[in-house]
């Protein structure tokens, strides 16, 4: 539940310093329990350190980053100014305290089965309370008598509708509790800078203001270039609707927004508006039809609009670089997709069902955002070949990730501690070649891996590795393949000689079971022959000639 040092600087400084608040006494940071998602907007380049360089495990040098903020931020050191950020923060330790009790976030998944349980409920009851009201009124029965039947009936229904959905409610007032958590600490950082920089005020210079007011007059200039070209673009929109263009190059125009226009040319099958200023996409690219390429990387996108969604002939999406903190549902029904880039943003979880809608998809590349977890949909991808999933926050993958028999090419490198093992059905992934798994924690290779019979190129750098053991990874992916595969083969024959003795004693067992049975019905019916009157049931002969 701490906060990210590389999202949160200032803030996990001062947390970090206060053993009562921090998560050690130590001065530094502590990223053994990262939990928010979205880095906050830095305030500005002089008062935002520079990211503290990673371990081979993942951590950041606590010591080195504490001295690389009190260089950058030498004011921090003050003890007033200590203390001024210490009551300004004290929200976030209690807010903390509350989540760690109330346990980790719920992944997005699981929050969207919570929703779709909750509405699956409320149909339930309204079917019920429907199915109450049109219950005929028995001829017996006295009608206000009958009303106050109907109505303890529909006390009921709602009572037991409201105790299912409890379940289903804390999981997303969990969700929500974490949402707000986040933005509370935006606004603690935020608050932290602006304390800082009421401590640097006082040894500002004229010289500051000078640069100050250079800057200033620097993006004037900007802006009034970057209103220059706009013009032109509206007028080669308008030019291209009537000619019937089909590829548009807008790319490194410094556009800040795209217009209007852009819907009416249904002739468009190619736009490359990437390396520009761009904000957000106007909903009217809907009217693009026929388009079957988006390249809008390297922008300044936080959201995509739902509108997107109706692009059904798009096969290649490009929107890398950008500061997207999530997908639209809609892109699910982008259905023609085959290639799909939202690499570089601060995606904290891809949407549910995506898996299930794109089966085209045969180049997944989500890198270097801060993803968790893996909706188990991705398993449906059949047509998957390439998933690039390096520089995320992943705690493993699906249970069934075995299924995704297309696959080539995989990269989970540099999910450091947060990534400590991988599912048996890995070794289901027969058709894999290239692997990396380099700059992780995981301990041991699934028993399954020698079946990767494909598998070529393999990175298990920087791994706390067992299973195999360092001497037989020198040697490559070749002897670890023949390891593995021995190892698995192994675990088969003992299994079977474990199955063998349970045969054996379960024979034996039943052979005596049988005897004793035999053994037991004969007493019986000897006891019963002797205690039967002589004027029963006639004798059995032979029981008489035994006897």
């Amino acid at each position: 539940m701490d906060p990210n040092p590389k999202s949160f600087p200032i803030l996990s400084y001062v947390l970090a310093r206060l053993p009562s608040l921090g998560p050690g006494s130590k001065p530094g940071f502590s990223t053994s329990e990262v939990d928010i998602e979205q880095p906050a907007s830095p305030p500005s380049k002089s008062l935002i350190p520079p990211p503290a360089s990673l371990s081979s495990s993942g951590d950041p040098s606590s010591s080195s980053s504490a001295a690389q903020i009190e260089d950058d931020m030498p004011h921090l050191a003050h003890p007033k100014v200590l203390a001024s950020m210490t009551r300004a923060i004290s929200d976030v330790s209690q807010t903390r305290s509350v989540l760690k009790t109330l346990g980790p976030r719920p992944d997005h998944e699981a929050v969207d089965k919570a929703r779709a349980k909750l509405m699956d409920i409320e149909a339930s009851l309204a079917k019920q309370l429907e199915e109450n009201v049109l219950s005929p009124r028995p001829s017996d029965v006295d009608r206000l008598e009958w009303r106050a039947h109907l109505s303890e009936r529909e006390n009921e229904c709602r009572k037991a509708a409201e105790k299912e959905k409890q379940v289903y409610k804390a999981v997303i007032q969990l969700e929500e509790m974490h949402d707000a958590y986040e933005r509370l600490l935006k606004e603690a950082e935020e608050r932290l800078v602006k304390i800082y920089r009421q401590a640097e005020e006082s040894a500002a210079t004229a010289t500051a203001t000078e640069e100050s007011d250079e800057n200033a007059a620097a993006e004037d200039e900007v802006v009034e270039e970057d209103e220059e070209p706009n013009e032109d673009v509206i007028g080669l929109l308008h030019e291209a609707s009537g000619k019937g263009v089909e590829r548009v190059n807008l790319s490194g125009r410094r556009l800040r927004f795209l217009p209007e226009a852009f819907g009416r040319i249904r002739s468009l099958v190619v736009l490359d508006v990437s390396s520009n200023q761009l904000e957000f996409i106007p909903d009217s690219i809907a009217g693009l039809e026929n388009l079957e390429e988006l390249n809008a990387a390297s922008n300044l996108l936080e959201i995509l609009p739902d509108s997107i969604g109706l692009l059904q002939k798009l096969k290649f999406l490009n929107v890398s670089g950008n500061k997207l903190v999530a997908l639209p549902d809609t892109i699910c029904h982008c259905r023609s997709l085959v290639e799909l880039d939202v690499s570089f943003n601060n995606l904290a979880y891809l949407p549910t069902n995506i898996g299930y809608e794109l089966v085209f998809l045969q180049k997944l590349s989500i890198q270097l955002n801060k993803i968790r977890s893996l909706p188990s949909s991705v398993c449906e991808m059949k047509s998957l070949q390439s998933l690039d999933a390096h520089f995320n926050e992943l705690h493993g993958l699906p249970s069934m990730i075995g299924k995704l028999t297309s696959l080539e090419i995989l990269n989970l490198s540099s999910n450091f501690s947060d990534l400590t093992e991988l599912p048996d059905t890995f070794g289901d992934l027969t058709n894999l070649k290239e692997l990396d798994l380099s700059n992780n924690q995981i301990h041991a290779l699934p028993d399954t891996f020698g079946r990767l019979d494909n598998l070529t190129k393999l990175n298990l750098e920087q791994n706390p590795l067992v299973i195999p053991p360092a001497e037989v990874v020198k040697e490559g992916v070749e002897a670890i393949k023949v390891f593995m595969a021995k190892r698995w083969l192994d675990i088969l024959v003992e299994e079977e000689r474990k199955s063998m003795l349970e045969m054996q004693e379960q024979t034996q067992t039943g052979w005596l079971t049988r005897s004793t049975s035999w053994l037991k019905n004969y007493v019986t019916n000897v006891s019963e022959y002797l205690g039967s009157p002589r004027g029963g049931s006639p004798k059995d002969p032979f029981l008489d000639q035994q006897l």
